[in-house]
C-alpha cells in the first residue's frame, strides 16, 4: 500500500493517504522542506536551490518513490545529501581559492529571522549541529533516520544534537545554562 507521511512542525510523520501525484506531493512538502533547510543553511537562496535539487531527483524517480513506504523520508535524505555535497564543494573551493566568505544577503526574511534569539542561537551552531537538531527536533526523525540522511552514525547524530542543545542553552539561557 502506498502512503504519504505528513510532517507538522515538531511532530513525527503521520500517514495521510496514498501519494497520487508528484504535483500534490510537491505542494504538500516543498514549503516545509524549505523552512527546515533554511534553518540549517541560514541562507534563503541555498535552501531554495537544495529544495529544487531534491525535488528534481524525486521527480526523476517518481515511479519508484510514490510507491515507497516513506516518500517524505526519501525526500529529506535526498535534500540533506544534496546540502552536504554542496557544502563540501564550497569548502573545497574556498580552500583552493582561500577566499573570505561573503556576508549573508540582505534578504528581509533572513534578516528578520537572524535577529530572533533562536535564529541567532541556531546560527552560532556548526552546520552539522544545526542539521542534527533540525532533523531530530523539528522533523521528528529518530537518530538512526537522521544518521541515514546525514551519512553518519546514529551516535554521531545524538552527540551533535546534544552539543547543539547545550550551545543553544548557553547562548539563550534555560535549564542547566
Amino acid at each position: 500500500m502506498t502512503t504519504e507521511f505528513r510532517l507538522a512542525a515538531g511532530a513525527a510523520p503521520t500517514r495521510v493517504g496514498p501519494v497520487a501525484d508528484f504535483e500534490g506531493f510537491f505542494a504538500r512538502e516543498s514549503a516545509t522542506l524549505f523552512r527546515r533547510l533554511w534553518l540549517v543553511t541560514r541562507d534563503r537562496e541555498e535552501a531554495e536551490d537544495v529544495v529544487q535539487e531534491a525535488f528534481i531527483v524525486v521527480l526523476e524517480r517518481w515511479d519508484r518513490v510514490r510507491s515507497m513506504d516513506d516518500p517524505v523520508g526519501y525526500l529529506y535524505r535526498v535534500a540533506f545529501n544534496a546540502w552536504r555535497k554542496r557544502a563540501g564543494r564550497v569548502a573545497r573551493a574556498r580552500e583552493r581559492l582561500r577566499l573570505e566568505v561573503a556576508p549573508a544577503s540582505d534578504d528581509a526574511l533572513a534578516g528578520a529571522e537572524a535577529r530572533t534569539v533562536i535564529g541567532s542561537a541556531l546560527e552560532a551552531l556548526t552546520p552539522r549541529q544545526r542539521a542534527a537538531l533540525v532533523l531530530t527536533e523539528l522533523v521528528g526523525m529518530s537518530s538512526e533516520e537522521a544518521a541515514s540522511a546525514l551519512k553518519v552514525r546514529a551516535v554521531t547524530v545524538r552527540v551533535l544534537a546534544s552539543q547543539g542543545r547545550a550551545a543553544m542553552r548557553a547562548r539563550i539561557g534555560g535549564p542547566d545554562a
